[in-house]
């Protein structure tokens, strides 16, 4: 049976309906089944600066630096991390007053300073190999200029530098310990404090120089102020009640250790557990004087220390108040009944032990941890001054300057043949050396034993 025209011309329609159909339902399901195996192509890697680019790991930790070429601050110039491959991880530039800071997770990294980003004439002495740790201070510091050792100067050379740096160390414990030693003289007292009364000292010259912007000569005469004022707050709120107790000396020597350990932690909590830069005197250039080679903070520190010590000691002789506190510290007791106010002497001596710590701290930044200060600096200090004075003399402030000297000429001479990160252990071996020959130290006598 024959279909009329009309019925064909249907029937082709709808055939061409369900082909159209059809094909676009395929084309769907193409498009619908390769997606998903595109998304899951890998990205193609640009390189470094790609891998530079990427967000901080989850468990970045700080590394920083300061670039500094003689004084001048370098800005703008880059500075790379490096892992055991040899492959980039992290770039920075270097910011105001040429501070940088990488995140970067725990490992061991190679930093170096992009020869291309240097200003024309500017050379970086090599790289820098670090081990990055959580909860430490990952400091990176490169040298600029020309590159010298150790090994290309006779011995002699070493040795006259050496003693020259052991003196000015010497004369920074000297600074730092002569108030334990008068403190311990005048009440009998062993203060495991006052280490950290050494870095409240160079804390609060940060605070005034770097938070509050006043340069640090006059933040360091503040400093010692509020040395002064912790110095009268510590006799005046602790130490006094107890003596009118009349609490032991024992029992007043583990309130030292616990003070000590809560002063310590304060600190930490409120100032940084990384190294603190000061904001003037940073960069310095060595002057060079035949064999002997000193840059000018070091020099200056050997001078406020001489002139310091020379003024306590005049005072100690000279004075009344010096003269009292000599008669307390021989004799409490006689001293008291012969009309000198023991109490008024023993607030003056907690005062100046304040006041010479803070500067003790400062110049202790300054000269030994390259113009920075540590949350724990006074604690590192502390067992230096208690090698010095018990090599001078427990209680004698002669003492504590000579025994303090000496320690600091031990400590540096020992660089010359072992490791300078072992250098503070000589302090430990003089302590014990000097308890089993001469307990009484140099200048001590025997009747301050027991």
């Amino acid at each position: 049976m024959v279909q009329p025209p009309r019925l064909r011309a249907s029937s082709a329609v709808r055939l061409f309906r369900r082909t159209l159909l059809l094909a676009i339902l395929s084309a769907i399901a193409a498009l619908t089944f390769s997606a998903p195996a595109l998304a899951q192509e890998p990205t193609p890697s640009t390189g470094p600066e790609t891998s530079a680019e990427q967000a901080p790991p989850a468990d970045a930790v700080s590394v920083a630096g300061s670039l500094n070429n003689g004084g001048d601050r370098l800005v703008g110039v880059d500075v790379q991390a490096l892992d055991s491959s040899g492959s980039e991880v992290a770039r920075t530039t270097s910011e105001a007053a040429g501070r940088w800071t990488l995140e970067l997770s725990p490992g061991t990294y190679t930093f170096q300073v992009v020869q291309e980003t240097l200003p024309d004439g500017v050379s970086v002495q090599g790289e820098v190999e670090r081990d990055v740790q959580a909860g430490r201070s990952n400091t990176v510091i490169f040298s600029f200029g020309e590159s010298r050792t150790a090994a290309d100067n006779p011995f002699y050379e070493q040795f006259i530098r050496t003693t020259v740096d052991g003196l000015r160390f010497g004369l920074v414990i000297a600074i730092s310990a002569i108030g334990l030693s008068l403190i311990f003289g005048t009440t009998g007292l062993t203060n495991f404090a006052h280490g950290e009364l050494v870095t409240l000292g160079a804390v609060s010259a940060w605070v005034f120089n770097v938070s509050m912007g006043i340069q640090l000569i006059p933040a360091t005469l503040l400093a010692i102020v509020v040395g002064v004022a912790i110095g009268w707050l510590n006799n005046a709120l602790i130490w006094r009640p107890l003596r009118k107790r009349r609490t032991g000396l024992i029992a007043q020597l583990v309130v030292t250790i616990g003070l000590s350990i809560a002063l310590r932690y304060l600190i930490l909590i409120f100032f940084s557990d990384r190294s603190e830069p000061y904001d003037d005197y940073q960069a310095q250039t060595q002057n060079q004087w035949g064999p002997l080679a000193i840059t000018d903070v070091n020099l200056a520190c050997i001078i406020i220390s001489v002139v310091v010590l020379i003024g306590v000691a005049l005072m100690l002789q000279r004075t009344k108040i010096g003269k009292a506190m000599r008669a307390v510290a021989d004799n409490r007791d006689l001293a008291a009944s012969s009309g000198i106010n023991v109490e008024r002497v023993v607030t003056f001596v907690w005062c100046l032990g304040g006041g010479l710590a803070a500067l003790g701290g400062v110049l202790f930044g300054m000269s030994e941890l390259g113009g920075r200060v540590q949350w724990e600096m006074g604690f590192k200090l502390l067992l230096l001054m208690f090698a010095g004075i018990t090599l001078g003399g427990l209680g004698t402030a002669y003492g504590a300057f000579l025994g303090c000297v000496i320690v600091g000429l031990l400590v540096q001479w020992s660089t010359l043949v072992i490791n300078p990160d072992l250098k503070y252990i000589g302090g430990l071996l003089v302590l014990i050396l000097i308890l089993v020959v001469r307990p009484q130290g140099i200048l001590g006598s025997r009747q301050r034993i027991g």
